[in-house]
């Protein structure tokens, strides 16, 4: 039946960038689908999270990590396999964004976006990426790109830069680790609602320019991303690799 090829039971689900908004809606969509869950923070806390995945029935490990540094993707990785033994997905979901007029961007700004959202998304998918080629029995990465991918955007160099980097990288490891059984893919979500959008939805110029170029004519929520995250990270996908989803309500057809 197609419908066990949706299940999680019994894998192993890394989600950094886990303690809210997207990220945490993908990672319940994880644990929903009988995913037990490594969810990895920063400062925020990961108590809301771990109880509702708790609630859901499955085991749970927060780890807190400043990924900037590459022995904390290590411990990551350490952790993870010290707790649960190994790792089937890890869906790459942490990054920052810095505003600025390109020729006013400070170079210390460029180099922490692309620290944490190039640099140590790379770091910490080698370590996993080595650990699932050594186990043998595949696995599933997915990287959250962005529309930035795809489009330049104004005011958010590196960002942009980070993103269409991303995109890149998504293919690059799916032509090498295909072989593998490690299907590398991507999801480039639209605008969103969350708390950390909630400024840009409250503004009513803006808000009116971004709906007007949304066919489906409502900003996308954390659950809207649940359904691409768990066929990505299950046997559903199987043939699917190098692929950048797109959950944005049709904006990047407009």
């Amino acid at each position: 039946m197609i419908l066990n090829d949706f299940q999680l039971q019994d894998k192993v689900a890394i989600v950094t960038g886990a303690a809210k908004g997207l990220g945490q809606g993908m990672a319940l969509g994880l644990a929903e689908a009988g995913a037990d869950l490594v969810a990895v923070g920063n400062r925020t806390s990961l108590d809301e999270t771990e109880e509702k995945t708790r609630d859901l029935g499955r085991d749970f490990l927060g780890i807190y990590a400043d990924l900037e540094k590459t022995p904390s993707c290590d411990q990551v990785v350490e952790k993870t396999i010290e707790k649960f033994g190994h790792i089937d997905i890890l869906l790459n979901n942490a990054g920052i964004t810095k505003r600025a007029n390109a020729e006013d961007l400070p170079l210390e700004d460029w180099d922490q976006v692309m620290n944490i959202n190039l640099r140590s998304l790379f770091v910490l998918t080698q370590r996993v990426g080595k650990h699932m080629i050594e186990r043998g029995k595949g696995g599933k990465i997915i990287n959250i790109c962005s529309m930035l991918s795809y489009s330049g955007g104004i005011n958010v160099a590196p960002y942009t830069a980070s993103k269409s980097g991303l995109a890149g990288l998504t293919k690059l490891l799916a032509n090498e680790w295909s072989k593998h059984h490690i299907n590398v893919n991507g999801i480039a979500p639209g605008y969103m609602e969350t708390k950390l959008t909630k400024p840009l939805k409250e503004d009513e110029e803006r808000n009116k320019q971004i709906m007007a170029r949304i066919p489906m004519d409502r900003w996308g929520t954390p659950d809207d991303l649940k359904g691409a995250a768990v066929f990505l990270a299950s046997d559903a996908s199987n043939y699917v690799a190098g692929t950048i989803m797109r959950v944005d309500g049709g904006w990047l057809t407009r």
